[in-house]
């Protein structure tokens, strides 16, 4: 299940099972063509739309559509990204570029990276074991790794620092 955010006017909750998508719980009736790349035709309650793939980041799951001229910006939001906010950690990913904080207490399983190396912003930085699940800690922006304030087997809690970047 995904939030999407469309303008940053309207929300959506889009799902899929194994034969329909569903938005807001409601099974889509829809003709979907693709033709071209990035490009695709389709027809949903009689009406046809040409729909464009202007953008995506899939790191920051954004996209930017151009639906028949109009730009749409959607920001999605999945299981995870809803548990992390609802735990009142759903800023955890605006850390400042500085540094990488623990987003929630946990154990670090492995360290991807060595002090020095240069990073790429989605490259992966560490792996958090946290509440039975392992979650990859990706950079946020380009970077240079300064420091690793942790160790591989380290149990960390909240906002302890794990990577300092110059």
């Amino acid at each position: 299940m995904l939030k999407v955010t469309v303008n940053n006017t309207q929300t959506l909750e889009v799902s899929q099972d194994k034969t329909q998508v569903l938005v807001n719980q409601t099974p889509i009736q829809w003709d979907f063509v693709q033709i071209a790349p990035q490009q695709y035709h389709i027809v949903y309650q009689n009406q046809s739309y040409n729909v464009e793939v202007v953008h995506i980041d899939f790191s920051a799951k954004t996209f930017t559509l151009k639906v028949n001229g109009k730009l749409l910006e959607m920001n999605a939001k999945d299981r995870f990204d809803l548990l992390l906010e609802q735990l009142g950690m759903g800023n955890a990913s605006a850390q400042k570029v500085n540094d990488l904080k623990a987003p929630m207490p946990g154990l670090i399983l492995q360290i991807a990276v060595n002090e020095g190396d240069i990073v790429k912003k989605g490259d992966t930085l560490l792996i958090l074991e946290a509440m039975k699940m392992e979650n990859v800690l990706k950079a946020q922006g380009d970077g240079i790794i300064k420091k690793i304030a942790v160790n591989k087997g380290e149990r960390v809690e909240k906002n302890h620092l794990l990577i300092k970047f110059q």
